[in-house]
């Protein structure tokens, strides 16, 4: 459906993209995690062609995304984070001029996610609240028949209810195998919910890039007193001490058998014990 191959851009005189690949399978939710200013918008805006890469290559639906621009975003929905643009304009006027872009546009489906966001087109963006500017923006990129979505923080600003009716609709919309999602989020507890793979970016490099439950399944999270902790020290990726000892992340296959008890990490554990052990310097200054 989507693939990166050593995309590499420079940013800004601080910030560069060096060498990201990583593949969005057809039927596939794809979560893609980092801190902030990791790289995850940037890397996206390349894909939509808003970044021109300086080398590299993105292919979606087989074909060159710089060469074939129109006949790709076509294709894809993309939004980010909240809706902000025009904000003395009524809803209403926004999509009969949004819906001229695209070929399969949907009057009917926009209707339906509005009526199922609870937003009322007669309202100007500014007087929407921060969270239904997020839906307004997600009902515009859902209702031209994509194939591929590119979500950047699409749940940022929703309540907890409305972010599980989102990721709800997010595995109703992969459900047929035809549809893949790919987004960015730094609300992890999302990406436990409904990612199916992971993307771990960190300072503009790709980290890990598996699937969700293969990452989960194949590292722990150990507990222990001082006893244990040289042992644990040079098996763990990284290692968190506190007034009881400590708390580690390792991968399953370093441990002793049958020595440790040992609990599952979430995506939030592994993402911050990889971002511990990639800065340590930081954390030890």
């Amino acid at each position: 459906m989507l693939k990166i191959k050593n995309l590499s851009k420079k940013i800004n005189e601080n910030f560069s993209l060096t060498d990201i690949s990583f593949e969005v399978p057809k039927g596939m939710i794809v979560g893609f995690v980092g801190a902030n200013g990791a790289g995850k918008s940037s890397t996206l805006k390349c894909v939509i062609n808003s970044f021109v890469p300086d080398s590299g290559s993105i292919v979606a639906f087989g074909m060159d995304v710089a060469d074939h621009e129109e006949q790709v975003k076509q294709r894809i929905g993309y939004a980010a984070g909240a809706f902000e643009y025009f904000p003395q304009l009524k809803l209403s006027k926004i999509v009969r001029a949004y819906s001229d872009f695209y070929y399969k546009w949907n009057g009917a489906l926009f209707n339906e996610y509005c009526a199922k966001f609870g937003l009322d087109t007669n309202k100007r963006i500014s007087e929407l609240s921060q969270g239904m500017k997020v839906k307004f923006a997600l009902a515009l990129a859902l209702s031209h028949d994509a194939e591929l979505y590119l979500f950047d923080e699409p749940t940022s600003g929703l309540d907890p209810i409305a972010r599980d009716e989102v990721l709800t609709l997010f595995r109703e919309i992969v459900s047929d195998g035809e549809k893949s999602i790919l987004f960015s989020t730094h609300i992890t507890s999302d990406l436990d919910k409904c990612a199916d793979r992971i993307v771990y970016i960190d300072d503009g490099r790709i980290i890990l890039d598996c699937g969700k439950d293969e990452l989960l399944d194949s590292h722990a999270i150990v507990r222990g007193g001082a006893d244990d902790e040289a042992i644990i020290t040079q098996r763990a990726i990284a290692v968190k001490r506190n007034e009881f000892g400590f708390v580690a992340l390792v991968r399953r296959g370093d441990l002793p058998a049958n020595r440790y008890i040992t609990e599952k990490p979430t995506v939030e554990d592994v993402m911050v014990f990889y971002n511990k052990e990639l800065h340590e310097d930081k954390y030890n200054a």
